[in-house]
């Protein structure tokens, strides 16, 4: 009995959103009451991550949250709605490495369906403009997805 309960909890914390290991979650704001209170409210997430490779540079993303039963038990497909800001949080060094080409570096992902459907983040460089750009997008996997955003941390 405690093996099928196992592989059972299991399932449900892969399913749950895959965040950095350096997010760190701010706060959130309730959208929809479900179920009449009963379950999770829909949210508006706010989570702050730092880029792995460029110290120096904290980002802020908020996403929106599917609540209710399936929300609780994390098989939701949460909307493709995000926003994006980063800031310098200190000096920032750009190191050779984090210099990765037009298709940048994926530095941040966030599962957000049971299956095939992410919210991630990639650093550029402009290194003509001396600024670092963070694009959030959201994948999926048949229809792809229009969602992204922007955002831009000058260095020098």
């Amino acid at each position: 009995m405690k093996r099928p309960l196992l592989a059972l909890a299991a399932l449900l914390l892969a399913a749950a959103p895959a965040l950095a290991e350096d997010t760190t979650r701010i706060g959130h704001v309730n959208t929809a009451a479900t179920n009449m209170g009963l379950t999770r409210s829909h949210q508006v997430v706010v989570e702050r991550f730092l880029d792995p490779e460029v110290p120096g540079v904290a980002c802020f993303i908020s996403q929106a949250r599917t609540g209710g039963l399936s929300g609780m038990v994390g098989v939701a497909e949460d909307p493709a709605r995000f926003a994006l800001a980063c800031t310098a949080s200190g000096p920032i060094t750009v190191p050779e490495g984090a210099r990765r080409g037009e298709r940048g570096e994926q530095i941040w992902e966030a599962s957000t369906s049971f299956f095939f459907k992410e919210t991630r983040v990639h650093r550029f460089v402009d290194e003509e403009q001396h600024v670092l750009v963070y694009l959030a997008w959201s994948t999926r996997f048949i229809e792809g997805s229009p969602y992204n955003a922007v955002a831009v941390v000058p260095y020098r």
